[in-house]
Formats: C-alpha cells, sequence, structure tokens
C-alpha cells in the first residue's frame, strides 16, 4: 500500500524555530530540538532545516543541531 512521504520544513532565525510569512513577519514557535524530536516520534520521512539567518552571520549553529 502506497504511504505518502511526511517532510517537515522547518524555518530557524536566530536559533529558535520561526513561522514566517512570505519570510517577512517571523513568529517564534519554539525550540528547534523539541520540533525535531516530535517530527521523529512521527515517523517523518525527512527533515528539512533551513537557516533564513546564515547569510547574515557564519555561525556554526545548524552543523551543532545536526549533530544533536
Amino acid at each position: 500500500m502506497f504511504r505518502p512521504r511526511l517532510i517537515p520544513v522547518l524555518l530557524l532565525k536566530n536559533n529558535a524555530l520561526v513561522k514566517s510569512i512570505k519570510f517577512k513577519k517571523h513568529n517564534y514557535i519554539g525550540d528547534p530540538i523539541n520540533a525535531v524530536k516530535i517530527f521523529n516520534e512521527l515517523k517523518a520521512d525527512e527533515l528539512v532545516l533551513l537557516d533564513i539567518d546564515a547569510t547574515k552571520k557564519e555561525e556554526e549553529y545548524l552543523k551543532m543541531l545536526l549533530k544533536e
């Protein structure tokens, strides 16, 4: 039986999980680590992490997040 794939996209800004409208008005949602744990429990097939501040600053936060 065919099962649709679950691929959540998480937006990160200032090391926090945010929701945005057209990448402008950002609303804080929560801690990205907790969101990853929740999607892992829900058996997500893949996770897409978009750091929307990555071009403005050269931090290693995304690499640290992936290690956890």
